[in-house]
């Protein structure tokens, strides 16, 4: 017997034997792709951790985004609190939660009652078409929360 009919068959003896066992087991992910999946368990620890026990109120807060994002790295997001802002009345903390993104916790924002308006504007980035969540603490202890579906052209957390 030759030593290349001997790889050659050992070759084929050992492709043989590893093909079941190839067949038996889903092939392997690569690490990096699901940190791109959606986190909705991250997303509902970030929503409980602001809200708390509190109830939170739907109104109050104008989200601002386009329906159609035709570039998911930069959605332009705009929030604006309606409610009068007062010395002992105003917003203390907004944040925004993108529900499908691999963060969802996009932005956290702190005011004062020095502040005078709550009006901020930011560019997001979305991993797929989803809803944004906009919520404000106010200094009383109310959340007020607004949501806005957006439909994004292409994934932008995966550039």
């Amino acid at each position: 017997m030759k030593r290349r009919d001997f790889v050659a068959g050992g070759t084929l003896l050992g492709s043989a034997l590893a093909l079941p066992a190839a067949w038996a087991q889903p092939p392997a992910r690569p690490a990096q792709s699901r940190l791109l999946e959606p986190n909705p368990a991250e997303f509902r620890r970030q929503w409980a951790a602001f809200v708390g026990k509190a109830k939170p109120i739907e109104g109050g807060l104008k989200l601002d985004l386009p329906v159609l994002a035709d570039n998911p790295s930069a959605v332009p997001v705009g929030v604006l609190l309606t409610a009068p802002v007062t010395e002992s009345h105003y917003c203390k903390e907004l944040i925004l939660l993108a529900e499908l993104n691999p963060a969802p916790l996009t932005c956290r924002l702190q005011f004062s009652a020095i502040s005078g308006t709550t009006e901020v504007a930011v560019r997001l980035r979305l991993s797929q078409s989803q809803t944004v969540h906009a919520l404000a603490l106010m200094s009383d202890g109310r959340i007020l929360v607004a949501r806005q579906a957006v439909t994004v052209a292409a994934s932008g957390c995966g550039m």
